[in-house]
């Protein structure tokens, strides 16, 4: 008898086990976006540094589904919130520009891994669609925050906190769109 379900409904469910395997599978979703956070660059014109994070997480939900993908960005967020210097710059705490947006990580990866979980992942519009909503949350959360944080007006937030992003985010999503139906492609002939 297979430990692995005849019809997964996420990429991390093709993965034989139990509670051990969510438990690993939460934790490597948390240290694939800590890596993605080292890959930044600050921007002088706004105080939130361009990073893969938003890439890392929302590969992570999708991959895990809403509920792993919740949790890992929940370990994420709340080990960074007592100390580990794995936010963007190597900031920890809750205390800086971009706090919102870590926040917003854990929301996007339950709404990625929700729309995952009912197949939104397998082709590449559907994807993008995923991820682009997954963005719109955790810039919700991040410009809120940055308004919060900052004193900024919401208009001069939305400027600085996601006009520069838009185009990168863009050629994230076109990745991320393209590597999520192509990772179950992969899964469905090794399986096969």
């Amino acid at each position: 008898m297979s430990l692995v379900s005849a019809s997964p409904r996420t990429l991390a469910d093709v993965v034989p086990g139990g509670l051990v395997r969510n438990v690993a599978l939460v934790v490597g979703g948390t240290l694939f976006v800590a890596l993605s956070a080292l890959v930044q660059i600050p921007l002088p014109f706004t105080p939130v540094p361009l990073s893969l994070q938003t890439f890392a997480v929302l590969l992570a939900g999708a991959a895990l589904g809403s509920r792993r993908g919740a949790a890992s960005m929940a370990l994420y967020l709340l080990a960074g919130m007592v100390g580990v210097p794995w936010f963007a710059g190597h900031q920890s705490g809750w205390a800086f520009a971009s706090f919102g947006y870590v926040v917003g990580f854990v929301a996007a990866a339950w709404l990625a891994g929700r729309l995952a979980e009912a197949g939104a992942d397998r082709k590449v519009l559907k994807s993008a669609g995923l991820l682009v909503l997954g963005n719109v949350v955790i810039y919700a959360f991040g410009v809120t925050g940055l308004a919060a944080s900052t004193g900024m007006g919401i208009t001069t937030a939305l400027a600085k906190g996601v006009a520069p992003f838009l185009v990168g985010d863009l050629i994230k999503v076109v990745v991320a769109a393209a590597l999520l139906p192509a990772a179950w492609k992969l899964v469905g002939t090794r399986r096969g």
